[in-house]
């Protein structure tokens, strides 16, 4: 949520208000209360320039979460259109529609099971399609052989 300058500068004012009425009634100097006014108005300012930051900053970083979030493919169509390196692109269109499903719900953090239940296949039928994904795929991302 932005940071609410007048809203915080009302609330300082009620507040400065009623403190102020506090040092005039126990007899406090005005020179005195005008000098406590003017430290606790900086104070406010600095403070003000901190959480105004401060809430710029959360607002960045709650864009950069959303688009985060947005970047994550949701669909086969969106998976292969987010490929850059055209030979692992030239391998996954190769793969049938489960395999390239089956990726996609790995990718999105769901388990085997999970990706069964959805994708209407057994458990090993799951392993064996993402085992055939790594052997196709393993040339691409280890040409020289593994590390």
């Amino acid at each position: 949520m932005a940071y609410n300058h007048g809203r915080e500068d009302r609330k300082w004012r009620i507040w400065k208000e009623a403190e102020e009425k506090v040092l005039r009634e126990h007899g406090v100097d005005e020179a005195v209360i005008e000098q406590i006014r003017m430290e606790d108005r900086a104070d406010f300012n600095s403070n003000r320039r901190f959480y105004r930051w401060t809430s710029d900053f959360g607002e960045y970083l709650e864009e950069m979460a959303d688009a985060e979030q947005q970047a994550e493919p949701n669909s086969v169509a969106d998976l292969l259109d987010e490929i850059e390196d055209e030979k692992l692109y030239q391998a996954l269109l190769t793969m049938d529609k489960h395999t390239l499903l089956i990726l996609l719900l790995k990718m999105q953090g769901y388990s085997t099971g999970e990706i069964a239940a959805m994708a209407g296949l057994t458990e090993r039928a799951v392993y064996k399609r993402l085992e055939r994904l790594r052997k196709k795929l393993k040339p691409i991302f280890y040409p020289f052989g593994e590390i």
